[in-house]
């Protein structure tokens, strides 16, 4: 019994399975459109076609075909696995009806490589947004999706913290559609088309690019030199006039200023950010969260938007870090 994958290259089967096929009396396949069949046949590989009208019919077929003593047969297996041909092969030996049992064998002609399953979610979300796929999926747009894709963000960072390792499996997943499908979109664009695998081979590049202490020749000892060595190469391959430049306004005020204060400081720039509270110097975790907690309920209780106060505060930092970059430039 010959079982291969539909995620690798027809004919990329193993030596054993190749030996298997060609030394074989008889192959037999039940699919005829079976991924494999054109390249074991263009091997020279003779292959019958075979489809009883049940699992057990076809089980006692493929064990009489193999009865006679030194016969070799080959199964071709299904994409589907054949579910419930081994149990039903199994049974046959156990309560006979046979004249001769033959030796079953397993061999497995082909693996799934680590990721593999990553075609088949893309082979899905093809479907869905193919003609006679799903009327809702087919209906998105990128920006119609961008709502989804914050959630799924939240929904996955809130895993995170609560330590649920199911949830944190499910929610990635969530993540990842999100990328699925805003890549299987972009293929549609009639000026600018481009998939997944231009996704992931930009971010394959981008990658090696960043990590010349792995692909190059370039040192970094530490963390601490990795992250120094992180920013000037993203600074020179995104041609950036300020430390600031970059920072993506549309993310929660309170990360959009962390990232800004962030930013100058690792740019080794004095620029005074906001009126920090009256917390001591060192103030545990738990005291700066009671603080901030404190000060959106007292925007909440003087009418205040808390969100959009600190937004408007982080812009005006903003440009203070360039202004004071000017300064010095």
């Amino acid at each position: 019994m010959l079982t291969t994958t539909h995620r690798v290259a027809p004919g990329l089967l193993s030596w054993p399975a190749w030996e298997a096929l060609r030394g074989a009396d008889l192959v037999l396949a039940g699919d005829p459109a079976h991924p494999q069949l054109p390249a074991v046949r263009q091997a020279g590989v003779r292959v019958r076609q075979y489809a009883p009208a049940s699992v057990p019919a076809l089980a006692r077929g493929l064990a009489e075909a193999a009865a006679a003593p030194g016969r070799t047969v080959v199964w071709i297996g299904g994409a589907d696995g054949d579910p419930g041909l081994t149990d039903a092969l199994a049974r046959l030996a156990v309560e006979g009806g046979l004249d001769a049992v033959p030796e079953i064998e397993l061999l497995p002609g082909s693996y799934d490589l680590p990721g593999a399953r990553l075609l088949d979610l893309v082979a899905v979300m093809d479907r869905l947004r193919s003609p006679g796929g799903c009327p809702w999926d087919a209906g998105q747009t990128h920006g119609s999706l961008v709502r989804f894709l914050v959630e799924e963000a939240f929904e996955l960072v809130e895993a995170i913290e609560e330590g649920d390792r199911g949830l944190l499996r499910e929610e990635l997943g969530d993540v990842l559609l999100q990328v699925l499908f805003h890549a299987r979109i972009a293929e549609e664009d009639p000026d600018e088309p481009f998939g997944i695998d231009d996704v992931a081979a930009g971010l394959v590049e981008k990658m090696m690019y960043r990590h010349p202490h792995v692909f190059g020749g370039a040192d970094a000892e530490t963390p601490a030199e990795v992250e120094a060595n992180w920013d000037r190469l993203k600074a020179a391959e995104k041609q950036r006039d300020s430390a600031v430049d970059g920072v993506p306004l549309a993310q929660p005020a309170l990360a959009l200023a962390a990232k800004l204060v962030s930013r100058a400081r690792k740019a080794g720039l004095d620029v005074p950010a906001g009126s920090p509270a009256a917390l001591p110097a060192g103030a545990a975790e738990e005291d700066l969260g009671e603080a901030l907690l404190g000060l959106a309920a007292l925007a909440q209780s003087e009418g205040v938007d808390p969100e959009a106060a600190l937004r408007a505060a982080a812009r005006r930092y903003r440009d203070a870090v360039r202004a004071a970059e000017r300064r010095t430039g």
